[in-house]
């Protein structure tokens, strides 16, 4: 063969692997966002369009798509996409070369605040402040929202943010957890058809539900040490299901749909001095941020220690963690079991504040919820579940004057999409998180590790 022929043939080989190598416009993943929000924004055109009706099955897909609704959806999200893609970029190149002109000094200062503890613990306590004194001046229906949904989901998600955002576990029913702790508020209370051995005041009821959670988080842990991924999450939602639905049909124990009435409010009375929490929201907000920033201090000490790195190695490569002589199934256990243990200190709280509670208090829909405030806020982030909790719980609340009750999730299922979309990492990341995403990004490892290892399933 002649040196002619071996180079004809080496082009033609180097055309056909260039030809394979070459995508298609609409394989590129600009595009392909694209499509993604496009299709969102023809969702929301149905889902917040007209009502069906059994006699027109059709005749309010005709209306949305033909109407100025489908029109101003699509608007909204393709000019999202145009926003992301065309302007971003030199926006955030603009803002790095003001960021590099002015780094010096603002490196400075963040360097000085992170050596000087006193500046450090002044901002803290500025935060602390603002959270203390703010409620005091809101309207009383915010105050409400603030102590009844977003300090209680605070308190879930920082204990969900152990289990997926440290340890990697995808869990489904945590809010399991916290009907537990209800409804140990209620027997130890004496509010159930079964009769405790001793009455407690709710105050003492705490570290029982607490446990009461520990050992629950164990239970659903111990058959589940070795799924991963969607087999896990699986397990959770049916662990879900029964706690739910032992709590409706166990009449003789939970007292079934009528669930437990006229539960105390919590009660001080100590050498004299003595205090009971009434109707007004503003002493639970106290209480709650008291037990809020207890579990921000030591869950922070904890993702630092042995445990905690423990859970990372976990999280990043459970095989590789095994390898390396990390007691895989102790660590895991722990995860469950400390991670359930905050949902007994929300349980208690919101069963003497509301007074009430039924078993359709705990529906699958407030897991899911929990779940997505941790992934919005940033997963494996303390500051960042508490911003994704308190956002995501206020924003539903503050559409309820210009949208329909039953449509307020679904922008809240539409933000969810676009923050996926354009920024999976959440509103605060960790910093382990958003190097494990670049790294997946540039095919270096799996940012993932609640799904099999990039490398495919390990034999």
């Amino acid at each position: 063969m002649s040196s002619v022929d071996t180079s004809a043939g080496l082009n033609r080989t180097a055309a056909a692997a260039a030809k394979l190598r070459h995508r298609a416009w609409y394989q590129q993943p600009r595009y392909q966002r694209l499509g993604a929000m496009v299709a969102l924004g023809l969702l929301l055109t149905l889902v917040t369009g007209e009502q069906g009706s059994t006699d027109d099955l059709f005749g309010a897909i005709e209306a949305d798509f033909t109407g100025p609704t489908v029109w101003v959806c699509l608007a909204i999200t393709v000019g999202l996409w145009a926003l992301r893609e065309f302007v971003d970029e030199p926006v955030r190149r603009g803002w790095e070369s003001v960021r590099s002109g002015v780094g010096g000094p603002a490196n400075k200062v963040s360097a000085q605040v992170r050596k000087d503890p006193r500046l450090r613990w002044g901002l803290i306590a500025l935060v602390l402040a603002v959270a203390i004194f703010l409620p005091s001046g809101l309207e009383r229906y915010w105050q409400t929202v603030l102590v009844d949904q977003i300090a209680v989901y605070a308190l879930l998600a920082i204990g969900l943010n152990i289990v997926i955002g440290w340890a990697g576990l995808l869990d489904l029913g945590f809010f399991a957890f916290f009907a537990v702790g209800a409804y140990s508020t209620a027997y130890w209370t004496g509010r159930l058809p079964v009769e405790p051995p001793v009455e407690l005041n709710n105050f003492w009821v705490i570290p029982i539900a607490v446990v009461t959670c520990l050992l629950a988080g164990l239970l659903l842990g111990a058959p589940t040490l070795r799924l991963r991924g969607d087999y896990l999450a699986i397990v959770t939602l049916g662990f879900h299901e029964i706690v739910y639905l032992i709590a409706k049909n166990a009449d003789g124990f939970t007292n079934g749909p009528s669930g437990a009435r006229l539960v105390p409010d919590f009660s001080i009375d100590i050498g004299g001095f003595s205090y009971e929490w009434s109707l007004d929201p503003i002493p639970y907000w106290y209480l709650m941020l008291g037990f809020i920033v207890l579990l921000i201090i030591l869950f922070a000490r904890l993702e630092h220690s042995r445990i905690g790195r423990a859970w990372t190695a976990i999280r990043e490569d459970e095989v590789a963690a095994a390898a390396n002589g990390v007691n895989t199934v102790k660590y895991k256990l722990m995860a469950f079991a400390i991670g359930a243990s905050t949902s007994g200190i929300a349980g208690v709280v919101y069963t003497s504040k509301v007074g009430y509670i039924n078993p359709e208090s705990f529906l699958l829909l407030y897991s899911i919820l929990v779940l997505s405030y941790v992934i919005f806020g940033g997963m494996g982030s303390i500051p960042g579940v508490l911003i994704g909790a308190a956002f995501l719980v206020w924003l539903p609340e503050a559409l309820r004057d210009y949208v329909d009750p039953q449509d307020r999730y679904m922008y809240l299922g539409a933000l969810l999409v676009v923050m996926m979309i354009y920024r999976p990492q959440g509103v605060w990341p960790s910093r382990r998180r958003q190097r494990e995403l670049k790294m997946a990004e540039e095919g270096m490892g799996d940012a993932d590790a609640m799904s099999e290892p990039a490398g495919g399933k390990f034999s």
